[in-house]
C-alpha cells in the first residue's frame, strides 16, 4: 500500500481557545472564521486532501456544534469517500469507562479502538488550530528515510520568543537530542509546530505508558515525546519553512487577519495549486452601491455596501450601510451594520447587529471583539462606556 493511504491523520479540534475571549466563547477554536471565507479547521483539513491522506480522525470536545456542522461528512475536502474518510471523534461512555478527553494525548488514547480498527502502519497527530499549508506526504518520506520511531515538524524562531514554544535541539542529520533546552547565546531556536508524526506501534506504547503515570498532563511535548527520548526512540525534526500561524490571542488573530490585505501577503489563498476549501454557502453576488468606497479589502459573496469599507475583511452576507466607516477591521458572516456607524480596529462576531451611529474604535494595541448575536445600540453605549468593561459583549 501507498505510504500515505497507509497513515491516519488524528485531527485534535477541541481547544477552547480562551485567548481568544468572546470569539470562542460559542464554538471551539478550530470552527472560528478566518480570512473572509474559510474557518481554521479548514486549512488542517485542506492540507489533509492536498497530501493524499484519506483516513481522518476528528477529536472535538469544547463545544463542538458549530464545528460538526461545519464538517460534516468532510465533504467539502473530498474526505466523504468509501475508501477512507473523515470520522468524528467526541468523547463518550463506553462499558469499561470514558471521561472528557484529559488531554491531546489522552484523547488519542482512548481512541486507540479507532486506530486498531484501521491498523495505519503511521499516525499524523496535528491541531486543527492552526494556520499554515503543508505537505504531509513529504514529512511522511522524511520520516522513512530516517528510519525514525517520531518526528517532529518544527521552525526556527527567534530566541526572544523560545516561552511560547516547545523547543529541542539536534544533531547534525536532524536527530533530537534533547527537547526544552534554549541556548544560552540568542539566535534562531528550533520550535515545535505541534505536528506529530509517529509509528503505530511506537505511538500506541508510549501511549499506554503515559497512562499508567500517576501524574501527567497527558500532552505530547510535555509528556509523551520527553518520555519517548529518555527511552532512546529515534526521534527526529523536520523543518518546515513555509508559513505557519497560532492565532492565540484577538490581537495576534487580528494582525494575521489583516496581513491578508498586504500586496504581497504571507499566506496566498488565492493560489491555485493549493486551495483552501470550505463549505461554501449559496449566496448572491456581493453588491455595492453608487457613493459607496470600497478599497484595499476583501469582500465575500452576499456583502451589501452602501458606505466605506477601508482595510477591511467582510464575510459572507455583512451589510453595511450608508455613510458608514468600515475601517481595520473583521466583519464575520450575517453582520448587520447600521446607517453612521464608525468601525475601526474591531472584530465583529457571527450575525452581530450594530443599530445606527454605533461607534466601535480600539486605539493602540487595543482591539475591540464584538460577541456572536450581540446587538449594540447607541443608547447601550451610553449606558455601558468601554472604561466600565463591557465583558458581557466584548473584551479587549
Amino acid at each position: 500500500m501507498e505510504p500515505k493511504k497507509n497513515c491516519l491523520v488524528m485531527l485534535l479540534a477541541g481547544d477552547e481557545g480562551r485567548g481568544l475571549g468572546v470569539l470562542t466563547r460559542d464554538m471551539a477554536k478550530p470552527a472560528v472564521p478566518f480570512g473572509g471565507k474559510f474557518r481554521i479547521v479548514d486549512f488542517a483539513l485542506s492540507n489533509c486532501t492536498h497530501s493524499g491522506m484519506q483516513n481522518v480522525g476528528v477529536l472535538t470536545q469544547y463545544r463542538p456544534q458549530v464545528l460538526h456542522r461545519h464538517i460534516g461528512v468532510g465533504a467539502p475536502w473530498n474526505l466523504d469517500k468509501k475508501s477512507g474518510g473523515l470520522t468524528i471523534l467526541p468523547p463518550y461512555i463506553q462499558k469499561s469507562g470514558g471521561a472528557w478527553y484529559r488531554g491531546p494525548a489522552d484523547a488519542v488514547y482512548q481512541n486507540l479502538h479507532f486506530i486498531k480498527r484501521l491498523s495505519p502502519s503511521y499516525i499524523l497527530v496535528i491541531s486543527g488550530d492552526h494556520i499554515y499549508k503543508m505537505d504531509y506526504s513529504r514529512m511522511l518520506r522524511y520520516h522513512r528515510e530516517k528510519q525514525a520511531d517520531v518526528t517532529i515538524a518544527v521552525q526556527p524562531v527567534p530566541w526572544t520568543e523560545t516561552r511560547r514554544f516547545e523547543t529541542m535541539s539536534t544533531a547534525l542529520g536532524g536527530r533530537v537530542e534533547a527537547l526544552g533546552e534554549k541556548p544560552e547565546n540568542p539566535g534562531n531556536v528550533l520550535a515545535s509546530m505541534g505536528v506529530y508524526l509517529f509509528n503505530r506501534d511506537a505511538l500506541i506504547k508510549h501511549l499506554i505508558m503515559d497512562q499508567r503515570k500517576s501524574i501527567s498532563s497527558h500532552d505530547f511535548g510535555q509528556n509523551v515525546l520527553p518520555q519517548m527520548l529518555h527511552a532512546d526512540s529515534r526521534m527526529y525534526a523536520y523543518l518546515f519553512q513555509g508559513y505557519w500561524k497560532d492565532v492565540e490571542t484577538t490581537r495576534s488573530y487580528w494582525e494575521a487577519s489583516m496581513s491578508l490585505l498586504e500586496d504581497r501577503p504571507p499566506l496566498d489563498l488565492h493560489d491555485k495549486s493549493w486551495r483552501i476549501f470550505t463549505v461554501n454557502g449559496n449566496q448572491p453576488p456581493q453588491q455595492i452601491h453608487p457613493g459607496a468606497r470600497v478599497s484595499c479589502s476583501l469582500i465575500n459573496e452576499g456583502c451589501v455596501v452602501a458606505g466605506r469599507v477601508e482595510g477591511s475583511i467582510l464575510f459572507a452576507g455583512v451589510q453595511v450601510g450608508r455613510d458608514s466607516v468600515v475601517r481595520n477591521s473583521i466583519v464575520m458572516a450575517g453582520t448587520r451594520i447600521g446607517a453612521g456607524v464608525v468601525l475601526d480596529q474591531a472584530i465583529v462576531g457571527e450575525r452581530a447587529v450594530l443599530e445606527d451611529g454605533v461607534c466601535v474604535a480600539g486605539e493602540g494595541e487595543t482591539i475591540f471583539a464584538i460577541r456572536h448575536r450581540s446587538c449594540l445600540s447607541e443608547k447601550f453605549l451610553h449606558e455601558s462606556p468601554f472604561a466600565r468593561g463591557m465583558t458581557s459583549l466584548m473584551e479587549k
